[in-house]
């Protein structure tokens, strides 16, 4: 019988996620992920720019530009309507976050709290309104 080492799998590997949020303004959209967050502009398309991707370590989001909100504010906030999570790897490191997200001036929907499922996380809104979970383990 053969060793499952040598065994040869044919299923498909999905290695990324990358949430596409919907934004009235690529440049401002840009400016407030790479200015606050500290994300990276990895590119931007079009003339004038209606797509652009911005990422942070590991992560990637796509920002694509739209005329009018997609989801209705009041739907989105009373049904804390997540439109990305992102996580690390420690309590230490979503503490760390928190704080220099704070120092940075952003305005949080959900400041740090611990979840009963064993999470520490928060909600920050970006200026379109996207709701952007950060989670980590609560210790």
């Amino acid at each position: 019988m053969p060793d499952r080492a040598d065994t040869i799998s044919t299923k498909a590997v999905i290695t990324a996620a990358e949430p596409q949020l919907f934004v009235a303004d690529i440049k401002a959209s840009c400016d407030f992920f790479a200015g606050k967050l500290g994300f990276a502009v990895a590119f931007t398309y079009g003339e004038p720019p209606f797509y652009a991707q911005v990422g942070r370590d590991g992560a990637r989001i796509n920002l694509r530009c739209v005329a009018q909100p997609v989801i209705d504010q009041a739907l989105r906030d009373r049904e804390q309507l997540l439109s990305a999570s992102l996580t690390v790897a420690t309590a230490e490191e979503i503490e760390a976050l928190f704080r220099e997200f704070r120092a940075a001036g952003v305005t949080f929907f959900q400041t740090l709290k611990r979840e009963p499922w064993g999470a520490r996380d928060f909600i920050i809104k970006d200026p379109d309104g996207n709701l952007l979970l950060f989670a980590g383990p609560a210790e």
